[in-house]
């Protein structure tokens, strides 16, 4: 079996963690259908301090569920939702598509990669030590950083958990991720 959605959440409002759901509405240009973080401009606490003006890169949060599963080996207890994702994917490398790609879902949806995520100590409030599990340096001064990644949404749709996701790599040269806080 190719990508696929394994579930899909939001937040209205509140703490990380995001409710598991049916479906979820795609909003071209805006992120999930209420959703704290949907908009255009920046939804992002931290961010719209910085500049409430900016564009919103964190409309979609993606994590891999196969991330899910080393953390359960770890001995975390995390699901889907739980990190703040909105998509949980299964059988796709998340963290190793460059700047730019496209991911197709479903019957139309289409999400463009924007960057890695920058998590924070917010993690640490689900299971003590989790933001360390998903970031930190590799001792050779590099972050490794295993938290999901961001994309703003090209063409809104209705997503569901078994919904099949293609992926279009952007041309050459690939860029890599930059992380987005």
């Amino acid at each position: 079996m190719g990508a696929s959605v394994a579930a899909v959440s939001i937040k209205k409002e509140g703490l990380i963690s995001k409710e598991n759901q049916k479906s979820i509405r795609l909003i071209t240009g805006e992120g999930v259908a209420e959703d704290a973080h949907c908009g255009e401009k920046v939804q992002h606490i931290y961010s719209k301090k910085v500049d409430p003006n900016q564009p919103n890169l964190r409309q979609v949060h993606l994590i891999h569920s196969e991330l899910h599963d080393e953390l359960k080996t770890a001995g975390f207890k995390v699901g889907p939702g739980q990190m703040g994702e909105n998509v949980t994917t299964r059988g796709i490398d998340l963290l190793s598509l460059p700047l730019g790609t496209r991911l197709l879902i479903g019957s139309g949806a289409v999400l463009q990669v924007t960057g890695i995520r920058e998590a924070c100590s917010k993690l640490n409030t689900i299971q003590k030590g989790l933001l360390k599990a998903v970031q930190y340096s590799d001792g050779q001064g590099n972050m490794v950083r295993k938290a999901g990644i961001m994309s703003i949404v090209v063409q809104g749709a209705e997503i569901r958990p078994g919904d099949e996701i293609q992926v279009e790599l952007p041309a050459y040269p690939h860029e890599p991720l930059p992380a987005l806080s």
